[in-house]
C-alpha cells in the first residue's frame, strides 16, 4: 500500500485512557502528524479489538496502531487481517500469541501476579451491574499505582493517576489471545527497565518472538507519560520504516 502519511492510532490499557497519550500526542502532532487515541472499553480482548477495528476501519490510508500494556493484547487482535495497518508498536506492552491469556505473560515478578491467586492484594474489586458475581471492574489500589505502575512520577502525578483510572474488567486478564496481527506486520517495542506490572524480562521475550525492534528506557509501567520523547522517536520511527513518514 503506497502510502504518504499514516494515521497513528494510540490505545491505552487497563487502568488509564486517552490522556495517558496526551504528551506523545502532544509531540507527534507538532511534528505534523496525525494522531488519535480513541477509546478502549477494557471490557475483554475481544470485545476490546473488535471496537478498535471497526474504528481503523473508518480511517482511510495507513495506520500505524501503538498500544500500551493491555492495548498491546487489543491492536494484535485489532490488525490481524486489516490491510491498512502497516505497523504496530508496543509501549511497555503484551505481545501475546494466539491461545495467550495476558495473566499468563505477566512475568514472575510483576506486581499484579499476585492478584490471580488474591485479588485483593491488588486491586479494588467493584461489581458489574448484570455480569456474573465473578466478573467484577477492577481498580488498582493507589500504592501499587505509586509503587509499581508509576514509580518513576511523582507522589501528585500517581496520586491523580490513582483517583482517575478507568477500571478493567477481570475478563481482561484470563480471555486467551487470538491469531496475532505482529507475524505478517512489522513492530517495534519500547521496554521501560523499571517496569514492574509487566516484567522487563517477560516485555524482551515477547518483543523478541515478534521479531519487533526494541528500544529500551529507563522507565516504568507508563514510559508514554515519564519518557513521551522516547516513545514519540520510536513512533516515528516505525513511520519512516514503512513509507509513512511526511514531516510537518
Amino acid at each position: 500500500m503506497a502510502a504518504t502519511d499514516a494515521t497513528v492510532v494510540l490505545v491505552h490499557g487497563a487502568w488509564a485512557d486517552g490522556s495517558s497519550w496526551a504528551k506523545v500526542l502532544q509531540r507527534l502532532h507538532e511534528a505534523g502528524h496525525d494522531a488519535v487515541a480513541p477509546p478502549n472499553n477494557l471490557r475483554g480482548l475481544a470485545a476490546d479489538a473488535a471496537v478498535v477495528r471497526a474504528y481503523v476501519d473508518t480511517i482511510d490510508g495507513a495506520v500505524v496502531l501503538v498500544g500500551h500494556s493491555y492495548g498491546g493484547a487489543v491492536i494484535t487482535n485489532a490488525a490481524k487481517g486489516a490491510a491498512n495497518v502497516e505497523a504496530l508498536v508496543y509501549v511497555d506492552a503484551f505481545i501475546p500469541d494466539e491461545g495467550e491469556p495476558v495473566g499468563a505473560l505477566l512475568g514472575d515478578d510483576s506486581a499484579v501476579k499476585p492478584a490471580l491467586e488474591n485479588p485483593t492484594s491488588v486491586f479494588k474489586l467493584v461489581p458489574i451491574p448484570g455480569a456474573p458475581a465473578s466478573v467484577v471492574d477492577t481498580y488498582l489500589l493507589p500504592q501499587v499505582v505509586a509503587d509499581s505502575f508509576a514509580s518513576d512520577l511523582s507522589a501528585d502525578e500517581a496520586r491523580l493517576i490513582a483517583a482517575t483510572q478507568r477500571p478493567a474488567s477481570i475478563a481482561t486478564v484470563s480471555e486467551a489471545s487470538g491469531a496475532p496481527a505482529w507475524g505478517a506486520v512489522p513492530a517495534w517495542a519500547v521496554i521501560g527497565t523499571r517496569d514492574r506490572i509487566i516484567s522487563p524480562t517477560s516485555l524482551r521475550s515477547m518483543a523478541e518472538r515478534a521479531r519487533a525492534r526494541v528500544t529500551e528506557v529507563e522507565a516504568s509501567h507508563v514510559s508514554m507519560i515519564s519518557r513521551p520523547d522516547v516513545v514519540a522517536d520510536v513512533i516515528e520511527q516505525a513511520l519512516r520504516e514503512v513509507g509513512a513518514y511526511q514531516p510537518a
